[in-house]
């Protein structure tokens, strides 16, 4: 049974107001996280990601559905950080079709000086958020998340 014009049209101005507020958000972090670290907002979830698994790493494909990612953009991402000596890669022990990947002390240091960079960004793009009217509810709903 579809769904009424009017639900419809509610449903795409919603997910239209999910993807204003996640682009103003995603280029405030682009913007800041690139200037003060030569990071992108991908490169920063990669490290963060990584650095919030036992052992510091995790296979290349649960590391593509974590970050959003192709198989294929996880690897060309994964290779830069790893030519920039950020990351490493080598095959699971246990199965040698299976590649980790993980962080390295550089990565460990420049994900640690980003993260403030991160965090503070993320509050004042959330904090000029809230003062649109259409953005509002959700940017409240967002914050409420992070109270729990």
């Amino acid at each position: 049974m579809p769904l009424p014009d009017d639900a419809v049209e509610a449903r795409a101005q919603g997910w239209r107001t999910l993807a204003a507020l996640h682009a103003r958000i995603e280029d405030a972090l682009e913007r800041a996280l690139q200037a003060a670290h030569g990071l992108s907002v991908t490169e920063y979830t990669v490290l963060d990601v990584l650095a919030k698994q036992d052992g510091w790493h995790m296979r290349m494909q649960q590391l593509a559905r974590a970050v959003v990612l192709s198989q294929s953009a996880t690897t060309r991402l994964v290779t830069r950080l790893e030519k920039r000596g950020l990351l490493s890669r080598y095959l699971c022990e246990e199965d040698r079709r299976g590649i980790y990947t993980e962080v390295t002390g550089p990565g460990r240091e420049l994900l640690a000086e980003a993260r403030p960079t991160h965090d503070t960004t993320l509050t004042a793009a959330l904090d000029e958020a809230v003062e649109i009217p259409e953005l509002e509810p959700l940017v409240r709903s967002v914050q409420d998340l992070t109270r729990v």
